[in-house]
């Protein structure tokens, strides 16, 4: 399974990073996930997100989540970019792509993997009004 994973501080490019996509004709499935910033927090109004992570572990589990989704789906490739410092509200966090012979795996892997990223990735939140 190809992997790639971006943790940044630039915004993310959702055009280019679709435009980057390697064609397989194999593969029927191309699933993208865009999480964007609500301009709320609970009940409270906030302008922005700013995340932070420890950045070594981070990756280390990506690589973990990565490991597994190889190891339940036949997915091909896994893309994942997400921002860290502000992100206003509006604009997007993460963005996933998971390309797979057909669309039941690629949508079972990504539920999986966002779900599981927000259970034990150290990336942190912090609204800011």
């Amino acid at each position: 399974m190809r992997r790639e994973l971006h943790l940044t501080t630039a915004p993310i490019d959702e055009a280019a990073l679709v435009a980057a996509r390697p064609r397989d004709p194999a593969l029927g499935a191309v699933l993208h996930f865009t999480g964007v910033v609500r301009g709320t927090e609970g009940a409270h109004p906030i302008r922005a997100l700013d995340y932070e992570a420890f950045e070594a572990m981070a990756r280390h589990q990506f690589g973990v989540l990565f490991d597994e989704i190889a190891r339940r789906w036949p997915i091909a490739s896994v893309r994942l970019v997400h921002r860290l410092g502000p992100v206003a509200a509006g604009e997007p966090s993460l963005w996933v792509e998971l390309t797979a012979p057909h669309r039941g795996e690629a949508f079972a892997a990504a539920q999986w993997l966002i779900d599981e990223m927000k259970r034990v990735v150290p990336i942190w939140k912090h609204p800011v009004a």
